[in-house]
Formats: structure tokens, C-alpha cells, sequence
């Protein structure tokens, strides 16, 4: 098919010309006098963007799932109990994962629609007088359903429990996109991705962990390699790693980290709220349908999933999106399989690349039978970016 794919699925995401030809590069020695510039240029460039001054910053050859791995492994002893909401598929696999290396998992069912529920939370942690809970996991952005969540608000209660468990934030979907504040918002460990707000091909796990995490990692008894925090602690100190790095990966997510910092943390913020805003005029303006999340507060600036009609089968829209329009619109998962697709809006976008995962989605769901006025979507978004206009904190 003429033409470039349209990609917005909510990661991996597109990634800038500057980022790409950053990456083509001869291979080097990953142990020479010199590469270690090349690792303490993305170590440092990472704490600007967890906005932390006493945290570390890791980047494993994962994904956001390895830094999943290492939180627990290297911050938990065996057995130990975690305590973790579970409102969509992510946050479910995170649980999942916890339960399957032999944790203890407390899982506050939560509406998937629905995100951190900040008070269910609170008195879990308040009846847990012996604080046989070590770490409380929540997910600031919940890809699969389009809902973002409270992490300050987290943070002050576990405090007003005078809890000492650790907080372990999943930001996969948000860092880079949305605001995170790593020392500010009191988190412990911080896990992420390099295909999504980072604007980088998958492949790298980007985390980042508190003093007490670290301190914590020391007396672990959990059994871990790879994944290990002392190595990469010893390791990165000098910019080099445990093991061989992705040397393309590196020199791209350098590139990347100044791409944000140009354009001002607090200015992609911003750019991420109009883009979204723009989206969901679309959807319940233009379309009159409705997202999977239920209420304003949990709306992602990030993605955006929508409901489709009852009847009618999400999945024949991403199909026909593609098939058709040569067009990548993501897909529900696990218990909203079927009843929504998503339209990620983060990372390398602008306005007129929304209108157009707008378009597409407007017309693959007219051509499956969707009862949606023809230019509906379109017009509603447009008239919202006509009318406003970023507005950086």
C-alpha cells in the first residue's frame, strides 16, 4: 500500500527522524576508554526526566516487564506480601508476575474504567498494623484502558499510615508524556519503557530507584541475575554496563532525552493534554460515544480507549482501519477485548497526526456498520484545536 503506516497504538510509538538517524551507527567496543561517556550522557539525561535528584536511573536490555522483574527481586525477599489494585491488564500482569515469583499479592479489584483507588488503598494499609505489606504497587497509567491515576495522592496515604512499604510505580505509559515526579511524589522505583513517551524503538527498560530501595536491595534474599541492581549500581557508576548494551539504542535515547528537554518537560506535558483533549471531543462531542474511562479524573492524556457500541465488535474497526486505510489503531485487551479500540496519542505527535488517527477511525467504523456521522469526529477535534491551545505550566 502508497504511503506510510499510520501508527497509534499507545506504543510502540513513532519515532522522530532525529532519533532514527541518531541510531545508525557503526558498532563500537562497549568497554573503550570513551563509551562510558556515551552511558552517563543517558544516565544523567534519564534523572531530568524521573525528575529526581537522589534517585538512580537503570536501563536494562528489557522492557518496562524486565523492570517489573527487577523491582521486585531486588527490593523483596521471598515471601514477602505486596499489596496492588488491579483495574486493567497491565496492572493485572504486574500482579500476576508478582504472584508467580512467590510473593504474597493483596489485589484490590477495581472497575476496569476505574483507576487507584486512593482510599481502599489507605485502609489496607491502616489495617495492616504489623506491616507484613513491604510494598505497594499501582500503575500511573493504565495503557489498556485509557485511565490515568493519582500517584501524589497515593503517596500521602501511605504516609497518613505512617506505612513504611515501599512505593513501586508502573509509569510505562505516562513517563515522558505526563508528569512524574520521582522525588517529589515520594516513589521508590519507578518502571518504564523506551517505546512510548520516550520516542524510541522497544528494547531498552528504562527505571529508576530510590536511596531506600537500593538500601533494601542490599539484604534481598530473592534470587536474581540479569536483573540485579548491585551490578548495574557498580557498572554504571563509570557509564558502562554488566553486559553488552545496545549501542544504537543508547545513541537514540540520547537523542531522544534532548528532544524533550529542548521542548521543555512542562511543555510536552502540556502538548500531551491538548492532543488528548482534542481526541475525546472527537469521541463524545463528534461521535457521542463514550471511553472506557468512566469519569474526567481518569482520563489519559496519553491514550485514549473508546467504546464501542453494544453489538458491535471493536476488533472489525482496528481490521478494517488497517486493511483499508493502512492505519494501526490499538487493540482492547483481555476483559474489554472486542468492546473498544485505542488511539494512542503520545510520543512524537501533533495535531494534524490526531485528526488523522480521528479520520480513520471514523471511517473504519462506518464502514463495519458503527452508526457515526461522517465528519462528526473530525470536526469536533479540529474546532477544539482551533479554540485552544497548549498551556505549559
Amino acid at each position: 500500500m502508497a504511503g506510510r503506516n499510520f501508527l497509534f497504538v499507545p506504543g510502540p510509538t513513532n519515532v522522530p527522524d532525529r532519533v532514527l538517524r541518531a541510531m545508525v551507527v557503526p558498532q563500537e567496543d562497549h568497554r573503550s576508554p570513551k563509551f562510558g561517556e556515551l552511558g552517563l550522557a543517558c544516565i544523567n539525561g534519564l534523572k531530568k526526566i524521573f525528575k529526581t535528584e537522589a534517585g538512580t536511573p537503570f536501563i536494562f536490555p528489557a522492557s518496562g516487564t524486565g523492570c517489573w522483574e527487577a523491582a521486585l527481586a531486588n527490593c523483596l525477599n521471598p515471601g514477602d506480601k505486596v499489596l496492588i489494585a488491579r483495574f486493567g491488564q497491565f496492572s493485572h500482569l504486574w500482579a500476576d508476575m508478582a504472584a508467580r515469583l512467590g510473593f504474597q499479592v493483596e489485589i484490590l479489584e477495581t472497575p476496569w474504567g476505574e483507576g487507584a483507588p486512593i482510599e481502599r488503598y489507605r485502609a489496607a494499609l491502616a489495617a495492616d498494623t504489623t506491616h507484613s505489606i513491604k510494598a505497594v504497587l499501582a500503575t500511573q497509567n493504565e495503557t489498556a484502558t485509557g485511565v490515568n491515576s493519582n500517584i501524589p495522592a497515593l503517596r500521602a496515604a501511605i504516609d497518613s499510615v505512617k506505612h513504611p512499604a515501599l512505593l513501586m510505580v508502573d509509569s510505562v505509559s505516562a513517563l515522558a508524556s505526563v508528569d512524574f515526579r520521582m522525588d517529589e511524589w515520594g516513589v521508590d522505583v519507578c518502571v518504564s519503557g523506551s517505546q512510548k513517551g520516550l520516542m524510541m524503538p522497544a528494547g531498552l527498560g528504562i527505571t529508576c530507584v530510590s536511596a531506600k530501595a537500593l538500601e533494601l536491595a542490599k539484604t534481598s534474599t530473592s534470587p536474581r541475575c540479569y536483573f540485579d541492581y548491585g551490578d548495574m549500581v557498580r557498572n554504571n557508576a563509570t557509564g558502562y554496563f554488566p553486559y553488552t548494551p545496545s549501542i544504537p539504542l543508547l545513541y537514540g535515547l540520547k537523542e531522544a532525552i534532548a528532544m524533550l528537554l529542548e521542548e521543555g518537560l512542562e511543555n510536552v506535558f502540556a502538548r500531551h493534554a491538548y492532543l488528548a483533549a482534542g481526541v475525546r471531543a472527537a469521541v463524545l462531542e463528534g461521535w457521542g460515544l463514550k471511553l472506557c474511562a468512566t469519569e474526567p479524573q481518569w482520563y489519559s492524556d496519553t491514550v485514549s480507549a473508546i467504546m464501542v457500541p453494544e453489538g458491535f465488535d471493536a476488533a472489525k474497526v482496528i481490521a478494517r482501519a488497517y486493511s483499508q486505510y493502512n492505519t494501526s489503531l490499538g487493540a482492547g485487551l483481555s476483559k474489554v477485548a472486542g468492546k473498544v479500540f485505542r488511539i494512542g496519542h503520545l510520543g512524537d505527535s501533533n495535531v494534524v497526526m490526531c485528526l488523522a488517527a480521528v479520520a480513520a477511525a471514523e471511517i473504519a467504523m462506518i464502514d463495519v456498520g458503527i452508526p457515526v456521522t461522517p465528519g462528526s469526529g473530525v470536526a469536533a477535534a479540529s474546532t477544539y484545536y482551533r479554540t485552544h491551545s497548549p498551556e505549559a505550566a
